[in-house]
């Protein structure tokens, strides 16, 4: 099985493959593929391509619809990064609640002074901020990162109201008993001295941070931004921070607008950028990848639904990616008829499903063949 790096990939990660696996250099010479930030909706892909991991959780870069329909599983790494994101966001609440940026900056224009010392005493009045101790701090989203960051900041003694109508069940365990739970966005905005969001860019969740939005929040409000850039309208930002609404808008992702826009702290996309993340998202992608080749598991994909069949312990493990259309499990199981199926599995995703067929015996070709006429679908494999 040949696999393609389309960014550097921690070889930690990359070592976890064992000496089935092959890297090649060119992309149309392999099977599987890892990538981080790597523009991808341009490039042409192989039909031997069976599966995309992202080393990280965003997918923007990827083009999912199109590997769809190719038969092309895309998976992420959500979590993998998550404490490398959430120790940046603890530091973003220090930063916007303390002036110890502009503090540094201080020192460093009276550094050549030889009365450095008394000269820090007496200017340092100007830097003097707010303790996060008794705040409100409102978390947007308790995925992975919301989950750890709500923790950690009511462990630093804040008062942390949640709010996440999607929250998963292990999500919903790992959340420590003191945050509040709130039902909606709205209530956070209106009661929260800190708010940050941890929500993926969809419809419901763009430029979710605006003018409406900001109308309701309390004066002097602090917005922190490490999901994603398009959550929050620029133009609203920029008004509400020259008016003194907002006190500080911080995100890890500057654009032409909000690089220089005054009153924002703007950190330049470093929230997974640490060893340990890259470290771990290299190798969640690979354990993914090799779970899909090896036992036809899909877990963490973004264009396919999750599937866990567990370990492949019969003679043929069919794997059918197909369109989420009526009818086809039937056409499966004629496929193989007088065969012996000791387990199926289907499960479907929006436009897209995976059946997993579990065989006594040897699969013959014609069967396959059958199969991949069936209307809708897209690859078939066998293990």
């Amino acid at each position: 099985m040949k696999y393609a790096c389309l960014n550097p990939i921690a070889q930690v990660g990359l070592d976890v493959f064992d000496d089935k696996y092959e890297k090649v250099d060119n992309l149309d010479d392999a099977e599987l593929a890892l990538v981080r930030s790597a523009a991808m909706h341009d490039l042409e892909f192989n039909d031997k391509l069976l599966a995309v991991a992202r080393a990280g959780a965003g997918v923007n870069n990827i083009p999912l619809d199109k590997l769809a329909e190719k038969g092309v599983v895309v998976f992420n790494t959500p979590g993998a990064n998550a404490n490398g994101v959430k120790e940046l966001v603890i530091a973003g609440l220090l930063l916007t609640s303390r002036d110890i940026l502009g503090g540094i900056d201080f020192v460093q224009t009276i550094k050549d002074d030889e009365n450095v010392a008394k000269l820090v005493e007496k200017g340092k009045g100007k830097f003097a901020g707010k303790e996060i101790q008794g705040k409100k701090l409102g978390v947007i989203g308790l995925g992975a990162i919301g989950v750890l960051v709500a923790n950690a900041a009511s462990a630093l003694g804040m008062t942390v109201y949640g709010c996440d109508p999607y929250i998963s069940v292990e999500n919903a365990w790992k959340l420590s008993r003191n945050v509040i739970h709130v039902n909606s966005r709205e209530e956070i905005f209106q009661q929260c001295d800190y708010i940050t969001v941890h929500v993926p860019l969809l419809d419901d969740t763009k430029k979710m941070i605006n003018k409406d939005t900001i109308a309701m929040m309390k004066d002097g409000v602090n917005i922190l931004n490490f999901a994603r850039d398009l959550l929050v309208d620029d133009d609203a930002m920029e008004e509400a921070l020259a008016s003194g609404k907002v006190a500080h808008y911080i995100t890890d992702f500057p654009n032409a607008r909000t690089a220089g826009m005054k009153g924002v702290i703007a950190i330049p996309h470093l929230g997974a950028s640490t060893e340990e993340s890259e470290d771990n998202c290299a190798k969640m992608a690979v354990k993914e990848l090799r779970e899909f080749v090896e036992n036809g598991n899909i877990i963490n994909s973004v264009n396919f639904p999750t599937l866990d069949a567990g370990v492949c312990r019969v003679e043929s493990r069919i794997c059918i990616l197909h369109k989420n259309i009526p009818n086809v499990l039937s056409q499966f199981t004629s496929a193989v008829a007088g065969q012996n199926i000791e387990n199926m599995y289907n499960k479907s995703r929006g436009d897209y499903a995976y059946s997993v067929l579990d065989v006594c015996g040897k699969i013959d070709a014609s069967s396959i063949t059958k199969i991949q006429a069936v209307e809708g679908v897209l690859k078939v494999r066998v293990l």
